[in-house]
């Protein structure tokens, strides 16, 4: 069973000016009026695709709902608690194993676990939209509360010009199951790009917490020679058995709009959802070499008007 325990929201972080100014968004508007690239395309989404949709799946709470209605609750990972108040950490109990994390926001999580490195530590509270992955006796409450406290105030997405989803989600915390991979370590990422209901890449994200390395293959497993900021896996990772369940668990999770990243992990015993991105990088993921920011473009076609 979830615990839901509400005590209070943070005030949110003032939004730039640029980020909330009708001139700026009217001049962006102009800007993005015939998208080309992936990116474009992406911006292009952030400024006309005001859908209650894009609400739940920026809420890490909303959507596991939605997502429980198109696949079913057994792909969601276990929710221990949900929180208002960073307060209330020390007031629940909580596993020798968990992670913790903002339910309004992307890029920002604590993972708790004996497979932590020694040395590893807690990041500064004003630091501390990141992940990091830390031994039980490196995280005392005291400073868990501090980094909550401090994600609570935060503003994720720069307000109504950029991704403007995230400032509508309820700013809370959630502690969920630590998931592990074969390895007994963090389980690898995989993130399908799903354009119209239709996976066309799959990017795989390995060793978060160690030595990151960062790949691209087709749905059919073909490796793209193309980079995203990080070194490619040397070997290359092999073909996942679950394939195929998962670049079908990710269409159909993606059969409602026009574009949709669908991260999910596969586990030894099953496939876990993770999350759904709508606006990756707020429009500037690197592509190395630039074509690929074209060659994704190409499969996406987004309508004058979203309804």
């Amino acid at each position: 069973m979830i615990a839901f325990v509400s005590s209070r929201q943070a005030a949110p972080r003032p939004v730039a000016w640029r980020q909330r100014s009708r001139m700026v968004r009217g001049w962006r508007l102009w800007r993005t009026r015939r998208p080309r690239t992936f990116n474009e395309k992406v911006r292009y989404k952030m400024l006309r695709d005001h859908r209650q949709l894009m609400v739940t799946f920026s809420d890490k709470v909303a959507v596991r709902q939605h997502v429980a209605g198109l696949v079913g609750a057994d792909v969601l990972p276990r929710v221990l608690h949900v929180l208002d108040d960073p307060r209330d950490l020390a007031r629940v109990a909580l596993p020798p194993a968990y992670v913790l994390k903002p339910t309004h926001g992307s890029g920002a999580a604590v993972l708790v676990s004996d497979a932590a490195g020694p040395e590893a530590r807690l990041p500064a509270r004003q630091h501390s939209w990141t992940y990091r992955h830390v031994r039980p006796e490196a995280a005392p409450v005291d400073s868990l509360v501090g980094i909550a406290d401090f994600w609570l105030s935060r503003l994720y997405g720069q307000g109504p010009n950029r991704e403007w989803a995230y400032g509508h989600v309820p700013r809370r915390l959630v502690v969920e199951e630590l998931l592990v991979g074969a390895d007994g370590g963090v389980p690898d990422d995989y993130k399908f790009f799903v354009f119209h209901g239709t996976c066309r890449y799959v990017q795989v994200d390995r060793g978060r917490f160690d030595r990151r390395t960062q790949d691209f293959f087709t749905p059919g497993w073909d490796h793209v020679e193309l980079s995203g900021g990080h070194p490619w896996a040397d070997p290359v990772i092999p073909r996942p058995r679950r394939l195929e369940e998962m670049v079908g668990l990710a269409e159909r999770l993606g059969a409602g709009t026009d574009f949709v990243r669908v991260d999910l992990y596969d586990l030894p015993d099953r496939v876990v959802f993770g999350e759904l991105s709508s606006f990756p990088a707020g429009g500037d993921s690197p592509f190395e070499p630039e074509s690929f920011n074209a060659e994704f473009g190409r499969h996406w076609d987004p309508p004058r008007r979203y309804r």
